[in-house]
């Protein structure tokens, strides 16, 4: 009798090779992204997959060197076009929409360039969790363009994600989620460049002070709630994080010296329910 993995493995290669001939997949880096990349790979062959990682000002530092390792140790073709998400105002206004102007900019320039090198299909990282969440709106965008789905498909939830990518040892298998930075701004404040960046220079602050004191930390943002900044981290580490010597020092070197700050417990989607 096959093994739980094993099964979850036939499920997700016969949603990829149902998609046929070759594949682009929108590739971040991310967990989800990476098994998708990794099916593309086992079910079509190196050659027939291309990866595409979006560049902006909302990548968070680190990350494209991360998806370019991964994609080089899979052999496939990576290609990282630049996207211009800020040109486009109602991305820029923040509004309960913003993902849904994201993605259609990233998706439309990836499928662009898909298409320039001869690969008709693009494939995202959606999985069978996302589609519940009434904060996704980025995957309206996905289907007005007919994107493929595979792990929605063959239905892997976040947890089967992991334990998939752990049976095949790819080194996402536990990496936190990294959402764009501006899912770091309260809804309403306008997205632009400062306050991307100012968020990525005080999550790498936060980061390195929890490392130099021998803090592991799984999941850490920066949340820019306009009048005040809110670092969030597990929840077991609040009291020591609140205490971290050079905290408040570090913030105010990445641009929040004229907010006051509050540490509390890191929740995936928080800013949505607080909007």
């Amino acid at each position: 009798m096959p093994s739980d993995d094993t099964i979850l493995e036939y499920r997700l290669l016969d949603r990829v090779r149902a998609i046929g001939g070759p594949v682009a997949v929108a590739y971040s880096g991310g967990a989800d992204s990476a098994l998708v990349l990794a099916a593309a790979v086992r079910a079509l062959e190196p050659e027939r997959v291309l990866a595409v990682t979006a560049v902006s000002e909302s990548l968070a530092y680190g990350e494209l060197s991360r998806a370019r390792s991964l994609a080089a140790t899979l052999g496939v073709i990576h290609l990282t076009p630049r996207t211009e998400e800020l040109s486009r105002r109602d991305y820029r206004a923040n509004g309960p929409d913003r993902c849904y102007f994201c993605k259609s900019e990233v998706l439309d320039t990836i499928t662009a360039l898909a298409h320039e090198h001869g690969f008709a299909t693009v494939a995202t990282g959606t999985n069978a969790d996302d589609a519940t969440d009434l904060y996704r709106p980025g995957i309206r965008a996905g289907r007005e363009r007919g994107i493929r789905t595979p792990l929605l498909d063959a239905g892997l939830t976040k947890a089967e994600v992991r334990r998939l990518s752990k049976h095949w040892s790819l080194p996402t298998w536990n990496k936190p989620a990294t959402p764009c930075l501006a899912s770091r701004l309260r809804p309403g404040i306008e997205v632009t460049p400062f306050r991307l960046a100012r968020v990525d220079r005080a999550e790498r602050a936060v980061r390195a002070l929890l490392a130099a004191a021998g803090v592991r930390v799984a999941d850490l943002r920066v949340r820019d709630l306009g009048e005040r900044a809110r670092v969030e981290v597990d929840p077991h580490l609040v009291a020591e994080t609140t205490a971290l010597p050079g905290l408040a020092e570090a913030l105010a070197d990445a641009g929040f010296a004229d907010r006051p700050y509050e540490v509390d417990s890191f929740r995936s989607g928080r800013l949505n329910s607080e909007a």
